[in-house]
C-alpha cells in the first residue's frame, strides 16, 4: 500500500531533508520510524523535494510503501509517537501505486520571513534577523518582474549545472504583519524551484530594499544568466516550504 503523508518540521537542528552519509536529516528520522512500524523491513521514502540545512517546512509531502496493513489514522499516531518532537505528521492518506510525491507536483509555495526591527534571539532560527529598515515598496515592484516564465540561472547555485533553468513563478506577495510592522513575509508560488533559488531571489530583493539597485535591475539580472550578477544567498533560517500542490 502506498501512503502520502504531510509533515511539518523545524529544520534548525538538521542537515537538511535529504539523507547524507554523515548527517542528521529529516529523511533519516522518517525512514527509521517507518521501518520500525513496518516490522523491521526497510522503508524508503520519496519527498516532494529537499530542503537545505536550517530550512523549515509547514507542509512537506512524502510518499512510501508499507508491507503491513494499517489505517491512515493509526499510521499518523504511530509515526508521531516515534518521531522527535521537531518533526510532526499532520496528515496521512493512501494514494495510487503510481503516485510520486516529487514527479506529480504541479506547484510549490515557499515563504521567507524577515525581521527589520530589533534583534530577537528567540526567533533567530526561524526569522532572518536583518534588523534594519528596507524599502518594501521597491521590493514589491521587483517581485512583479520575477513573476512569469524566465530563465533563473542567475538565481541558482553556482555549482548547479543543468540543461534547463527555466521556471514559472505563478504569483508573489510581500505581506506586512499588522501586529508587528517590522516583520515581512515574502511568498513565491511556482511550478518548480532550483537549489538556493528562493534564497538568492530574497538576497537580491534585500539589496533592492537597501537602495543598492533598482527594482527594474531584476530584468537585467535575469537576462545575464550569471549568478555573480545577483545578490547574496539569504540565510536558511527564514525559509519555509509552505505548501505543495498536485492539482
Amino acid at each position: 500500500m502506498r501512503y502520502l503523508i504531510t509533515i511539518s518540521y523545524d529544520g534548525s537542528k538538521y542537515s537538511g531533508y535529504q539523507k547524507q552519509p554523515n548527517g542528521n536529516t529529516i529523511q533519516d528520522r522518517l525512514e527509521e520510524a517507518l521501518t520500525s512500524i513496518n516490522g523491521g523491513k526497510k522503508v524508503s521514502v520519496s519527498a516532494s523535494g529537499r530542503t537545505d540545512s536550517g530550512v523549515h517546512a509547514l507542509n512537506q509531502k512524502v510518499h512510501f510503501d508499507l508491507n503491513i496493513k494499517i489505517t491512515c489514522d493509526n499510521l499518523k499516531k504511530a509515526l508521531n509517537s516515534l518521531l522527535p518532537g521537531d518533526i510532526y505528521v499532520r496528515d496521512s492518506i493512501t494514494v495510487d501505486d503510481d503516485f510520486h510525491a516529487r514527479f506529480d507536483v504541479k506547484a510549490k509555495e515557499y515563504i521567507y520571513k524577515i525581521n527589520m526591527g530589533e534583534y530577537n534571539p528567540i526567533e533567530k532560527d526561524y526569522v532572518y534577523q536583518y534588523c534594519k529598515k528596507l524599502d518594501v515598496v521597491e521590493m514589491e515592484r521587483a517581485l512583479k518582474y520575477i513573476e512569469g516564465t524566465h530563465d533563473f540561472k542567475s538565481f541558482t547555485s553556482g555549482d548547479d549545472v543543468r540543461d534547463d533553468y527555466v521556471r514559472t513563478i505563478i504569483q508573489t506577495n510581500l505581506i506586512r504583519d499588522l501586529k508587528n510592522v517590522n516583520m515581512i513575509t515574502i511568498s513565491f508560488l511556482g511550478t518548480g524551484f532550483m537549489r538556493y533559488m528562493v534564497r538568492n531571489l530574497v538576497g537580491t530583493l534585500i539589496q533592492i530594499g537597501e537602495g543598492k539597485c533598482k527594482s527594474t535591475d531584476i530584468i537585467d539580472i535575469l537576462n545575464a544568466r550569471d549568478r555573480r550578477k545577483a545578490g547574496m544567498c539569504a540565510d536558511a533560517c527564514g525559509l519555509y516550504l509552505k505548501d505543495v500542490f498536485y492539482r
